[in-house]
């Protein structure tokens, strides 16, 4: 049922801290997770829906 998911964790130290370029290199690093999550959601998407073309879906 769950999935195998960590929590996100807490930048490691305050933003106000970090200078421009450690914000910028931060933000990439960010943009990247998000792709790959996006990523990983069309894929299961995709395994779903050819799962219910196989076997139909719940309740019908």
């Amino acid at each position: 049922m769950f999935e195998d998911v960590s929590p996100l964790k807490p930048p490691t130290r305050s933003l106000d801290l970090m200078s421009i370029e450690e914000l910028e290199e931060r933000i990439e690093a960010l943009k990247a997770d998000i792709a790959a999550c996006e990523a990983m959601i069309a894929s299961k998407k995709n395994q779903r829906a050819a799962a219910d073309a196989i076997f139909g879906r719940k309740g019908e």
